[in-house]
């Protein structure tokens, strides 16, 4: 409303029978931006196809006079011209041209002067009022959206290791597998999120509070989360392909499921304390460094104590050698994923100024 009042204000007094209806619509576009970038960029754009659709105006009624043989002439250039991802400009440029047929004929330098200003005007007050008036952020729904993946990842991987710890594995693998492939949809959602986030940063004067160091470390915890969500569908995919599998010397043994059941616990449990970390100085949540550290090292050390069973013989079926590899390498590799990420959040937080 702010923006509207502002945009009439100043447009009314030179306007065409001072009603200045195209700055006040366009003011309302910009201060309705999700972003104070994105409502700079749309009134670059905004401006640049009314210019574009008045002079092609402009220019039609000076060859063809405000003919429907103009109109004509504005739909085919609409249509030929530019690539086709510019479909929205052409069609706003075409759209304001035909609006401005009637203008320009009648008085060609007004009608194509007042309608630029207009735009210009409107699009002047409506960024000033979204990048002075609480301009929107959005970094609470990205890290929302960050802890919801960590939190789907790390209650799978714990229903995984309860599932196989109850000798589960038949009845719980496939729905495991479809969990874990769903994860992509949840990683999506989350990217998204964080682009509006980022977005939201940029030419922003609440940047001075919030910073954008804060943005940029949750982008990296989700880039690693990405890359352990490939690991849980690997043991998923794995642990489905077991269960269907009907050859007898395929089967996974007990002792290993159980052992490793308690490998997923621990995983789990890192998973979970790895996104509650703070991202930069100041308060920290319920987690600490050395918290995720524990938690990091004791599933480590219980793949050790596997990876060594393994070895002797203890715990394997010869014919599912190709299982508890896979098994084992996606494990390591998801470890190995968290404790690369925490090494360099620790250096991060380290040589930063609180």
């Amino acid at each position: 409303m702010a923006a509207a009042l502002l945009a009439w204000g100043v447009a009314a007094p030179w306007s065409p029978a001072g009603h200045p209806y195209l700055a006040v619509a366009t003011a309302f576009l910009m201060v309705n931006a999700s972003t104070v970038y994105r409502s700079v960029t749309q009134a670059a754009r905004n401006v640049s196809a009314k210019v574009a659709g008045l002079v092609l105006a402009l220019l039609t009624v000076r060859l063809l006079g405000a003919t429907a043989g103009a109109v004509a002439v504005i739909a085919l250039v609409a249509v030929l011209a530019g690539p086709r991802r510019g479909t929205d400009d052409r069609l706003q440029i075409a759209s304001t041209a035909v609006v401005a047929l009637a203008a320009t004929a009648a008085d060609p330098m007004n009608g194509l002067v007042s309608p630029v200003l207009q735009t210009l005007v409107g699009a002047v007050v409506g960024i000033l009022v979204n990048a002075l008036v609480l301009p929107p952020l959005y970094l609470d729904a990205s890290d929302s959206a960050v802890h919801e993946v960590a939190h789907a990842m790390a209650h799978l991987l714990d229903d995984m290791g309860t599932g196989l710890g109850r000798h589960r594995l038949a009845s719980g693998a496939h729905a495991w597998l479809h969990r874990a492939r769903r994860l992509e949809q949840r990683l999506t959602r989350a990217e998204e999120q964080l682009r509006n986030a980022d977005e939201s940063l940029r030419w922003n004067t609440r940047c001075l509070i919030h910073g954008r160091r804060k943005e940029t470390a949750h982008s990296e915890t989700f880039n690693a989360l990405r890359g352990v969500s490939l690991q849980v569908r690997g043991i998923a995919r794995t642990l489905a392909d077991n269960a269907r599998d009907q050859h007898a010397g395929h089967r996974l043994g007990q002792e290993f499921l159980a052992r490793y059941a308690e490998t997923l616990h621990l995983a789990g449990e890192a998973v979970r304390e790895f996104t509650v970390l703070p991202t930069g100085p100041g308060p920290s949540g319920t987690a600490t460094p050395e918290q995720l550290r524990e938690a990091i090292d004791r599933a480590l050390a219980w793949h050790t104590t596997m990876t060594g069973l393994i070895g002797e013989g203890s715990l394997t079926k010869p014919g599912a050698w190709h299982l508890y590899g896979s098994l084992m390498t996606d494990m390591e590799r998801l470890l190995a994923d968290l404790d690369h990420e925490h090494a360099r959040r620790a250096m991060r937080l380290a040589f930063t100024p609180g």
